[in-house]
């Protein structure tokens, strides 16, 4: 969305130069061989800056209140699911990682013992989830959720042929991605939370969008 909203300003920013430079402010088709005074290409560009400024605020969409919603939805189904305070996960919402990793960082902290500020410095120190989840004991069985056989896996189709292909002895041995652990984790979260199955969620896990916008969309 970023780079269409991005794409629009500067094609609208490419006509309005063009328009300048072809219209006079009595709208007749001038060339650079016949120049405004310049009071009047003064007025016009002014003319020209607030037609453009309305044009921008016409095809730029007003997302930054709903994104802070969701998020704040999103933040308050993780205190619920790890029964935290609310503000508690506020706090821990103004680390510079992705909100929607702030549930890995619980989830793992609660297993392994590691406190939370541990695992956010390693995190921010360039480990990634993959790494610490097998640093820390914190592997694929912890985080395997169920499914039907039959269910579409989306992003998370290698992890779950994995699954089905190892004996649930060894599923600590399934290597995950930095992206699965996170895809997991939410998942659980995700099901749990808004009481809809897995499956469901899980097949969304190839729609491209976050975890917080996910959790929204599904709440409906």
């Amino acid at each position: 969305m970023r780079a269409k909203v991005t794409s629009s300003c500067g094609s609208l920013a490419r006509f309005m130069l063009k328009f300048h430079c072809l219209v006079s402010p009595t709208g007749v088709l001038h060339t650079s061989s016949r120049k405004l005074s310049p009071g009047v290409e003064l007025s016009f560009m002014r003319r020209s800056l607030l037609i453009f400024m309305f044009l921008v605020a016409s095809v730029t969409p007003v997302t930054g209140q709903e994104s802070a919603a969701a998020k704040a939805d999103y933040l308050s189904a993780v205190a619920s699911f790890f029964s935290l305070p609310s503000n508690e996960v506020s706090i821990l919402s103004e680390w510079e990682i992705p909100a929607d990793e702030i549930p890995v960082v619980l989830f793992v902290a609660r297993r392994s013992g590691v406190s939370p500020e541990a695992l956010v410095a390693l995190r921010q120190a360039g480990r990634d989830w993959s790494g610490l989840t097998a640093r820390y004991g914190v592997g694929s069985s912890a985080l395997h959720v169920p499914v039907p056989d039959d269910a579409h896996l989306g992003a998370l189709e290698r992890v779950y042929d994995g699954y089905r292909s190892t004996p649930v002895a060894r599923w600590g041995n399934i290597r995950l991605s930095n992206d699965e652990v996170i895809d997991l984790v939410n998942v659980r979260l995700i099901a749990q939370s808004l009481g809809l199955p897995a499956a469901r969620v899980i097949g969304e896990t190839e729609t491209g969008i976050s975890h917080v916008d996910l959790y929204a969309r599904l709440k409906g």
